[in-house]
């Protein structure tokens, strides 16, 4: 063959095997992209049913903190972009497992909570591969913990009552 003639097949050769490599290459990068996104939110419903179940109930730092923000950060997660703090959904339920319906009433309703439970449902994941636009809709991550002081304390003082220390938070 003719070495003048065979340039172009080396050109139409490396387009064939360059786009399965380059397909392959985004398609193991998204694996990755994948597989932390779901470690991540798991550590984020875990992290979170931790720090409600020692927290007060109505104090909002425990769902910034459990997506990775510092306590007087309400925006998205640092880790995850998309991810914010209202797409947690943070219940606390009854030693049956039935969600209480007004647990920060401090009376009847507080007392009967046994367990916290967060959750993220329907968390979308955006492919960033060229070509495959879309994405995908991650299952629901729960974790559900039981119950500790809720922030209060046995003598039914408050936690932190005493003034803090400069730069400690309470959760």
């Amino acid at each position: 063959m003719d070495r003048k003639r065979m340039q172009g097949v080396y050109v139409v050769e490396f387009a064939i095997i360059g786009l399965l490599l380059f397909t392959l290459l985004f398609g193991v990068l998204e694996m990755g992209r994948l597989y932390f996104t779901v470690g991540t939110l798991n550590e984020v419903v875990r992290r979170g049913a931790r720090l409600a179940a020692v927290c007060d109930i109505s104090e909002p730092v425990a769902l910034r903190r459990a997506i990775f923000n510092a306590a007087t950060d309400s925006g998205a997660s640092s880790l995850i972009g998309n991810l914010a703090t209202a797409d947690l959904s943070l219940t606390y339920l009854d030693e049956n497992g039935v969600v209480v319906a007004s647990p920060d009433d401090g009376g009847a309703g507080f007392s009967s909570i046994r367990y916290v439970q967060l959750s993220i449902v329907n968390f979308p994941f955006t492919l960033l591969i060229p070509g495959f636009g879309g994405g995908i809709t991650l299952p629901a991550f729960r974790a559900t913990l039981p119950r500790e002081s809720l922030g209060r304390h046995a003598e039914g003082l408050q936690p932190f009552d005493k003034p803090a220390e400069p730069g400690v938070t309470p959760c």
